[in-house]
């Protein structure tokens, strides 16, 4: 397994930008896919935005064209780019790292975005 670690959560108006970070304890770009999701409270966890092996890029129709998921593979670390954000993007944020070949899937301990006025 790998270790997960988020940063980058916090307090934020509707309108603003926040950059979540997931920093990995060793490179497993090349093997899994990294995505970013989601729980509000009383809800189900959901996907927000992946990255594949190989780069190909997957949003929810919710976040497209607000949202960017990116990685640094010598930094072992996903980003997600949250801009113009909305009260309803307020949820626990969590990376994920998954691979069904390598029997793969990590968990970090999430961050929690609050988007208020």
């Amino acid at each position: 397994q790998v270790q997960l670690v988020e940063s980058g959560g916090g307090l934020v108006q509707p309108g603003g930008s926040l950059r979540l970070a997931c920093t990995a304890s060793r490179n497993i770009f090349v093997i899994s896919a990294m995505g970013w999701y989601r729980q509000a409270p009383g809800k189900q966890r959901e996907l927000v935005a992946q990255i594949t092996t190989g780069g190909s890029l997957n949003y929810a129709d919710s976040v497209q064209g607000r949202f960017t998921i990116s990685r640094d593979n010598a930094k072992n670390t996903v980003y997600l780019q949250m801009n113009s954000l909305k009260p309803e993007d307020t949820a626990v944020y969590y990376c994920n790292a998954q691979s069904p070949i390598f029997q793969l899937n990590s968990w970090g301990p999430g961050t929690q975005v609050t988007v208020s006025s």
